[in-house]
């Protein structure tokens, strides 16, 4: 089967899902039912997904679908991965969270319905996101993803879910609207410049004529796009739906939207960054970069900090993360692309870990207030080993995966001369340690309170071997970086910078350093 109908069936998989799920009445249809579709919709895509990234990775060449309309590339494939092995973990993990909080009344069978069908079909919007050629469809399928996932963040149907859910709606619709405006802008440009008009709303057509674009207007153009695809991603001013969303939603489903939705939108915005770079230079995309990541993080440090509730201190730090990943692409040059995007991969990854341990908290504790979390290391000894890797990640400690991205962040912004940034990232950082030493010492490592009733019994083995797997994951990638994402964050470099040879970006003895080759060598002696 060639490529291009694989992406198809790839966005085909979940959907169909989704939709076959929905067919059937919530009576009468066993809960193993609505279980096994989910599971092998998942694990297909993580199947499929992976396959067609190494297929894009070694040949070298995008795969195109459906004439221009859809593309996977070495810069998609990032996101594509991602999708499909976190979006199998978090599903994965479903099965055992879903099956206590019915145990527990929290759910009904038309809940349980309700929940898989959409966990599939709001995989399929961030597919049609990651792999959209179409700017308009790009706009739609963030869009689309707002629509699938309001139902998952007020599942329980709770005053609280349901106050998460209609916050959540409110302030991406309103924002993403600013997107539209963005791509509208980009499109009128485009199509009174172009040879042929019908082709203004595809990526791949625009960045060949971007230098024949309105300066003024798309400078305009990237504001809008960078501050509505930033709503969806997490970056100030807009991030006020998050921690809300992240902390109503079931653990797997704030796993998914942090690890990975985050990531999807970042993807639309660097899009429209690589199209304003070529159309304006580097000087302007970069400073709006700058100033949204300092912001967020600046901001998203406060509520990491204060906040009490373990899943809504989580969620502060997917704003502070996201802001690291704009402030690399305010760096720019090669070190700091390359940092912003490994950044994508491995937050995901982390992020997604630890959503899905404060599940084992709340299966454990009932409650997400660490006030009351007490004492986990010996009620709960396996999960408190798992969590302790994963504060450890989050907080970017060697060996573990985080370390490598942010060193690499740090470099690349004393490097490009933003020394003052570095400094205030630095201490930023070192607050998110210290409220995440809080957390170790206060509620894994502290002794249970004295009128505890919990039965010291962890979580079932199907709720933590995807945990289990997610920190081998994380350790894995920080004692020994596979050499598939290594070639896979350079060739995506390369497509951001615009440049054909990815020699061309190995002038500096840094990368000798930090990838493992040296500046000038050939794109075959790198692979290699």
């Amino acid at each position: 089967m060639e490529a291009s109908t694989l992406i198809i069936l790839l966005m085909i998989i979940p959907l169909f899902a989704g939709v076959f799920m929905a067919c059937f009445p919530s009576k009468h249809i066993p809960q193993a039912f609505y279980e096994t579709v989910h599971f092998l919709s998942v694990l297909a895509v993580a199947l499929l997904a992976v396959y067609l990234v190494v297929i894009v990775m070694t040949s070298g060449n995008a795969v195109m679908a459906l004439g221009n309309w859809f593309r996977l590339d070495s810069l998609g494939s990032i996101f594509v991965a991602l999708i499909g092995v976190v979006g199998f973990l978090t599903g994965w993990y479903s099965l055992s969270y879903i099956r206590h909080d019915v145990a527990e009344g929290k759910m009904t069978p038309g809940q349980v319905k309700r929940y898989y069908v959409f966990f599939n079909l709001f995989i399929f919007t961030m597919l049609l996101a990651a792999l959209s050629n179409n700017i308009i469809m790009m706009w739609a399928s963030i869009e689309a993803t707002t629509l699938a996932t309001v139902f998952l963040v007020g599942a329980y149907d709770t005053k609280t879910a349901l106050e998460a859910a209609w916050k959540y709606i409110i302030v991406c619709t309103c924002g993403v609207a600013f997107g539209l405006y963005g791509t509208v802008l980009v499109y009128a440009n485009a199509a009174a410049v172009m040879p042929d008009p019908t082709q203004a709303v595809f990526w791949t057509e625009l960045l060949p004529n971007a230098s024949s674009f309105d300066a003024m207007l798309i400078q305009i153009a990237f504001v809008f796009a960078a501050v509505g695809f930033g709503t969806k991603a997490g970056l100030f001013p807009m991030h006020t739906w998050l921690p809300d969303a992240h902390s109503e939603a079931p653990s797997p489903v704030s796993g998914l939207l942090s690890g990975v939705l985050l990531k999807c939108a970042i993807l639309v915005v660097i899009r429209f960054y690589i199209l304003a770079i070529q159309t304006i230079g580097t000087f302007f995309p970069q400073l709006i970069m700058l100033i949204l990541g300092i912001a967020s993080i600046v901001v998203a440090v406060f509520g990491v900090f204060s906040q009490d509730d373990i899943k809504r201190k989580l969620a502060y730090s997917s704003c502070e993360n996201i802001g690291v990943v704009a402030l690399c692409l305010g760096f720019g040059g090669p070190l700091g692309i390359a940092a912003a995007l490994l950044h994508c991969i491995l937050h995901g990854i982390t992020k997604s870990f630890l959503f899905c341990l404060s599940g084992n908290l709340l299966m454990k504790y009932g409650t997400r207030d660490l006030r009351k979390i007490r004492g986990v290391i010996q009620v709960a000894p396996a999960t408190a080993v798992l969590f302790i890797i994963g504060l450890l990640a989050i907080s970017a400690f060697p060996p573990f995966a985080m370390f490598v991205s942010e060193v690499l962040a740090f470099i690349s912004g004393v490097v490009t001369g933003y020394l003052w940034v570095v400094i205030i990232m630095g201490i930023v950082l070192t607050v998110v340690i210290a409220a995440f030493v809080r957390v170790a010492t206060g509620s894994i490592l502290s002794k249970p309170s004295e009128d505890s009733k919990l039965e010291k019994k962890d979580v079932g083995p199907a709720a933590l071997i995807p945990e289990i797997i997610m920190a081998c994951v994380v350790i894995w990638f920080g004692v020994a970086m596979p050499q598939p994402i290594i070639s896979g964050v350079e060739e995506a470099t390369s497509i951001v910078m615009q440049v054909d040879d990815t020699e061309e970006m190995y002038d500096t003895p840094l990368f000798e350093d930090i990838f493992g080759h040296s500046g000038g060598s050939s794109t075959d002696e790198i692979r290699q």
